[in-house]
């Protein structure tokens, strides 16, 4: 998979040029660049398809390589105050300047909305030091679950965001596209629980 817009909607204070953000920067675009399909091909190629795919399985081999670069994955730690809860969090990074969390979304639009405001308010509130969200480009968004969170329906609300006075942490946005389209590769599979997490 690769990565084909990085957007810091918050950067603010020393933390920004810290060694632990950009390590951590460098740990989330690897694993990125690590997510296949189908898994194990080193490639990822979709079935082109007005949202033709599904979305969760996406992101397995992703945090499959941040767990190997030392992120938690599983029974996450509590943070200790705010709005945002381990439950909200793919992964997250424990740091000597405070945590950094990584969400892959995999719901609605809404559900995008929410994970950006959670983020934010946790930055603002200082429960935690970074955070990543990963959305898909246009390109890649037609292909999947209707409604999926997606860049587009994002983006006129960045000036909203990046006024909100946060002075110390940092909030990255990586936007990902697929690497190939193949009519012969297998679909991705849908959730059957009937909410918008194909």
């Amino acid at each position: 998979m690769k990565i084909v817009e990085t957007i810091d909607l918050v950067s603010a204070g020393p933390f920004a040029k810290s060694t632990f953000w950009l390590n951590a920067c460098k740990d989330v675009t690897i694993s990125i660049g690590r997510t296949d399909w189908p898994h194990g091909s080193g490639k990822f190629t979709i079935r082109a398809g007005k949202h033709l795919n599904g979305v969760v399985p996406i992101k397995v081999p992703c945090l499959a390589k941040l767990r190997k670069l030392g992120w938690q994955t599983e029974a996450l730690p509590e943070i200790e105050h705010g709005v945002l809860t381990c439950g909200d969090l793919d992964a997250l990074l424990r740091t000597p300047e405070g945590y950094i969390g990584f969400e892959w979304e995999t719901g609605n639009i809404s559900s995008s909305h929410r994970a950006l405001n959670k983020l934010l308010a946790a930055l603002h509130d200082r429960a935690i030091a970074g955070g990543y969200l990963v959305l898909p480009s246009a390109a890649l968004y037609k292909h999947l679950t209707d409604r999926v969170g997606n860049i587009t329906e994002l983006r006129p609300y960045f000036g909203l965001w990046r006024a909100i006075p946060i002075k110390k942490g940092c909030l990255r946005i990586y936007v990902v596209e697929h690497d190939a389209e193949s009519p012969r590769v297998r679909i991705i599979p849908k959730g059957t629980d009937g909410r918008a997490k194909g």
